[in-house]
């Protein structure tokens, strides 16, 4: 989770004045708030996140707390492909994320049969990552979602409206999923070429090459 810090500074003379800080992820923002603090000068924190939530210093150390064991800090990548002899679809999703202070990722793929277009693979695509975060037991977390279908992104993020049904169904069962898991959403475009790896799952799953890995990472990808 990333998060931005607003205090209150007053110095001996009692000269006080408000500073915010850049975006940062909440564990760095919580060290330099209780070094800060520590000088005996901040008079308020607070921090706000991306969700428009803003916590105090007890209540992020304690939340931080809490989802250290938990799966967190997540990114996802998906990719969908249709291939137009077969009818057959690959879905595929990488999915980073942190726990118990290590870093993880998480690779699956799917072979679809009942998807007619490109566009709706990659919808399938991004809903079975949204299934592999539930068996995680993801909930009421912030997950960034990297795709290079403009389509699906666009659609989802409200930019562009979805007028065809079939992708709307989709658009609406990913929508509802996110609500029961209580994430919130961040998309963010990408070129095929950095969404390499999501793509190559989706390859294997139209070869038949079924893949379902979950593997801890020396570090996590940014």
């Amino acid at each position: 989770m990333n998060v931005t810090l607003e205090m209150t500074y007053k110095t001996p003379k009692g000269a006080q004045t408000v500073f915010f800080s850049d975006t940062m992820r909440a564990e760095q923002a919580l060290i330099i708030a209780e070094d800060l603090e520590r000088t005996g000068r901040l008079k308020n924190i607070t921090f706000s996140d991306t969700r428009g939530h803003t916590w105090s210093l007890k209540e992020l150390r304690k939340f931080l707390t809490e989802i250290e064991t938990e799966p967190h800090h997540l990114t996802v990548y998906f990719d969908g492909g249709f291939d137009q002899g077969t009818k057959q679809s690959g879905l595929g999703c990488a999915i980073y994320y942190e726990q118990n202070t290590k870093s993880f990722r998480l690779r699956k793929n799917r072979l679809a049969g009942d998807l007619e277009t490109n566009n709706e693979a990659e919808y399938a695509a991004l809903y079975l990552s949204l299934q592999e975060l539930e068996e995680l037991g993801v909930h009421h977390l912030p997950v960034i979602f990297k795709g290079d279908s403009r389509v699906v992104l666009n659609q989802l993020s409200g930019e562009w409206p979805c007028m065809e049904p079939e992708l709307n169904k989709w658009a609406d069962r990913i929508e509802d999923k996110m609500e029961q898991l209580g994430i919130t959403p961040e998309y963010r475009l990408i070129s095929r070429k950095k969404n390499g790896e999501a793509d190559h799952l989706a390859s294997q799953a139209l070869q038949k090459i079924e893949i379902a890995s979950n593997a801890e990472r020396p570090q996590a990808k940014k």
